[in-house]
């Protein structure tokens, strides 16, 4: 089994959305088993909150329910997890600041480090924006999704 943690700031909106969208890709692929994902903060903000009702919001209407509460990114995580997913520049560096990172066995990387057509690595926030921001995050992180599973595929022999 693979295992996926996908990071974003306060866990409610880009990370869940990425983790929904992940397993359900996943699903459809028949990988479910053999691919599993969760999703964090860097900030402590959400502990304990569902996803933003937006998130909810735009996953169900492309057919994917995200049942969620917010943690936050533990030192545990580096050593449960094969992948950490951060969202953007500003959480990957939270993320290899953190007091965990240094013995780390998760592998770090940018969601859209899988999509070969972005030209810009970060998945914006649309936390303060409308929902047209959630559906354009959606779809990077839709694109992104589909090219990490297949890249988990080839390198795991999946």
């Amino acid at each position: 089994m693979v295992k996926i943690l996908f990071v974003c700031l306060g866990n409610i909106c880009r990370s869940p959305l990425a983790q929904g969208i992940f397993n359900h890709l996943a699903a459809k692929k028949g990988l479910g088993e053999q691919l599993v994902a969760r999703s964090a903060g860097t900030a402590d903000y959400h502990i304990g909150e569902p996803a933003d009702h937006r998130t909810i919001k735009i996953a169900r209407r492309h057919g994917i329910e995200i049942k969620h509460e917010g943690c936050q990114l533990s030192e545990d995580d580096f050593q449960e997890y094969d992948y950490i997913v951060a969202m953007d520049q500003s959480n990957y560096l939270n993320i290899t600041r953190h007091p965990g990172y240094p013995n780390s066995r998760a592998t770090v990387v940018m969601m859209r480090n899988f999509d070969t057509a972005a030209s810009d690595l970060n998945v914006p926030d649309p936390y303060f924006g409308s929902m047209d921001g959630f559906e354009r995050v959606y779809q990077m992180l839709l694109k992104a999704n589909e090219g990490f599973i297949a890249f988990l595929s080839e390198k795991h022999q999946l």
